[in-house]
């Protein structure tokens, strides 16, 4: 039996690989001013902060000469301890080197549903020959394993990311679970190794808190914050890749993502995979239509995705940022399929952030709603509001509070 032909069991389910991703859990970019570039992740687009960690601190060294803030910002939009992450490009470069200068993007984080499933993940990537970066356990608590796509985007598989509670508190530095190397299983769990920091002594209730000091004036579902809306969920992320086939073959047949959907944009194929029941969590798209769209050329990453609460809130997000001078890029709709109004603002480190409401789902036969009975979206015609669709509002369920 060759190992294409192997099966795993996943929690007593028979799959082709001994791991199932559930969604994407995270995801991070490389800046070169981290300090300027938490002001519109955090105050314009409502990540909170829940963790810093400064770079000269834990790694010091010359690759940090000149560099303006040495902070790691750990964000997040729900109650995980980070779905958001920037690093100072000088140190991520210096920390893992990425094959190309245009990456920008420090990983891509996957969740599966179990330690048991990262452990084997990675013994069964190692057996593919699949080069793996490092394996172990950082800030956030997830257990992971770091490896990259063939086009050099590093990719993380995760489970168990310290989740943060109503009074806002992260854990404290002391209880940072550094390790390299993953435990022999059964592992002990969170609340034994809660009960062990008590027993040493560790006040736990020290730790990280960012308190929002900003005026909240803004109505969002009978809330009153400090932006006319709320991230709710995270991805897709679209990515220029220079060995299409090789990319494809990866997200497909090693890491298990489903193909949604493939469209042609400009003479090229472009892909949408997804993970669980939404449309897609990322998309593919050759090196070469990246001069054809006019985006920026020193960058892999096309946009990232962010999820508000709904369509009022897109429109009111429009009106907000168009406020604040941000500029917004057109794209074609192809690019974001599945998705009906979306907005496309550049962040002032020149990453572009695609908003949205809402994102097709998927039914238990896989297929993807026809053409002809999507929603019609003239650009640059925003109603006040539209007609419901059937999976209007569905897909991974935001639990609040909103704020």
């Amino acid at each position: 039996m060759t190992i294409a032909d192997a099966k795993y069991d996943v929690g007593g389910v028979v799959y082709d690989r001994p791991f199932k991703i559930r969604r994407m859990n995270h995801f991070g970019i490389s800046v070169d001013d981290t300090g300027e570039a938490v002001k519109f992740y955090r105050d314009v687009l409502g990540f909170v902060v829940s963790d810093t960690l400064d770079t000269a601190k834990h790694d010091p060294g010359p690759w940090l000469d000149g560099v303006p803030d040495t902070n790691i910002y750990f964000t997040r939009h729900n109650s995980d301890h980070h779905t958001f992450v920037i690093m100072p490009r000088p140190w991520a470069d210096h920390a893992e080197k990425p094959p190309r200068e245009d990456i920008t993007i420090n990983q891509i984080t996957w969740q599966a549903g179990s330690l048991r499933e990262v452990v084997e993940a990675r013994k069964w990537l190692d057996s593919l020959g699949q080069k793996i970066d490092r394996y172990g356990r950082d800030p956030g608590s997830n257990w992971h394993t770091y490896f990259p796509d063939p086009t050099g985007h590093c990719n993380e598989l995760e489970y168990g990311i310290e989740q943060v509670g109503w009074d806002g508190l992260s854990k404290p530095e002391a209880m940072w679970p550094w390790a390299q190397g993953h435990p022999d299983l059964p592992y002990k769990a969170e609340v034994t190794e809660i009960a062990d920091a008590v027993a040493d002594g560790v006040d736990i209730t020290s730790g990280y808190r960012w308190e929002d000091d900003l005026p909240k004036s803004y109505d969002v579902g009978g809330v009153l914050l400090a932006r006319p809306f709320k991230p709710v969920r995270i991805g897709p992320a679209s990515l220029f890749v220079e060995d299409f086939p090789a990319a494809e073959e990866f997200y497909t047949r090693r890491l298990g993502l489903t193909i949604s959907e493939e469209v042609e944009v400009l003479g090229h194929r472009v892909i949408f995979l997804r993970a669980n029941t939404e449309h897609h969590s990322l998309t593919l798209l050759p090196l070469e239509l990246r001069s054809k769209l006019g985006v920026r050329e020193d960058s892999t990453l096309l946009s990232f995705g962010v999820q508000v609460g709904s369509y009022a809130q897109l429109r009111a997000a429009k009106a907000f940022l168009e406020e604040k001078g941000f500029s917004f890029i057109d794209l074609p709709q192809e690019l974001y399929t599945g998705i009906d109004y979306a907005l496309h603002v550049v962040s002032p480190d020149g990453n572009v952030i695609q908003l949205y409401y809402y994102m097709e789902q998927v039914g238990w036969d896989g297929r993807t709603r026809p053409v002809d009975q999507r929603r019609r979206v003239e650009p640059g015609v925003w109603p006040e509001n539209i007609e419901s669709q059937s999976d209007t509002y569905g897909g991974e369920t935001f639990w609040g509070p909103l704020g």
